[in-house]
């Protein structure tokens, strides 16, 4: 199963500290950051790449409750608070566990499995029959047409639509950047605008401002910056 990626969100650094500690035991947890300020994780969460999120309730700027209503769909949230009136609330938000401080590690061990295993039940209903390729919707009931990840240039968000562009041609299907996102092998492609993700195989140089994939020029939001110049300078000479 692939590693959850996971951020800490809680205005106590006492209570980040042993959160910390907790999910440096587990091999499946990839702590991203710990930080005191929603809105900073809320940033974090609309760039991609959080599976999972550790988050208090009881905050300023906004409320643990807020922040989940405002990213729903976009991760998975374990509460973590010492306010027990909140619980209802949270399960209605389709939450996958709520841990009620102080909680000791076995509690906190239980609520990761349970994260694991919605993780693997998902990968189990859209991860493709192998690696290699997808089976991508086109018009018409039951029409897929099969692509080969390493065919994949880049691709485009347009709405309701997304492009696949390929080395020769393009497909257009029915679904959102996000969704295809979570196909995607992460070690080879890179988000570098909030429509774009490019292929890391297919980039035949860049500039301060565009990315250049199968001889088109695409831009790099100054959001995703950051992000994708690190990855370059992994792989430079």
């Amino acid at each position: 199963m692939n590693t959850i990626r996971c951020i800490i969100v809680d205005d106590e650094p006492p209570a980040i500290r042993l959160l910390e500690k907790y999910v440096s035991k587990v091999s499946f947890l990839e702590l991203v950051t710990s930080t005191v300020s929603p809105l900073e994780a809320l940033g974090l969460i609309d760039k991609g790449g959080v599976d999972l999120v550790f988050l208090d309730i009881q905050m300023p700027e906004l409320t643990g409750i807020q922040l989940s209503k405002i990213v729903k769909g976009k991760t998975k949230i374990i509460f973590t608070t010492a306010y027990p009136q909140f619980a209802l609330e949270s399960y209605e938000l389709n939450a996958i566990d709520y841990l009620l401080k102080p909680f000791e590690f076995e509690r906190f061990y239980q609520a990761v499995l349970k994260a694991k295993d919605e993780n693997i039940s998902v990968e189990k209903q859209i991860k493709p029959q192998s690696d290699s390729y997808l089976f991508v919707k086109t018009d018409g009931k039951n029409n897929f047409e099969k692509v080969y990840v390493k065919d994949i240039c880049y691709i485009e968000g347009l709405k309701n639509y997304v492009a696949i562009h390929l080395k020769e041609n393009q497909i257009i299907t029915h679904n959102t950047l996000k969704n295809i996102e979570e196909y995607l092998p992460k070690e080879q492609f890179v988000k570098t605008h909030k429509s774009y993700i490019v292929s890391m195989e297919h980039i035949h140089k860049t500039d301060s401002i565009s990315v250049y994939v199968n001889n088109k020029a695409l831009p790099i939001g100054d959001t995703y910056k950051k992000d994708f110049f690190e990855r370059v300078q992994k792989l430079k000479l």
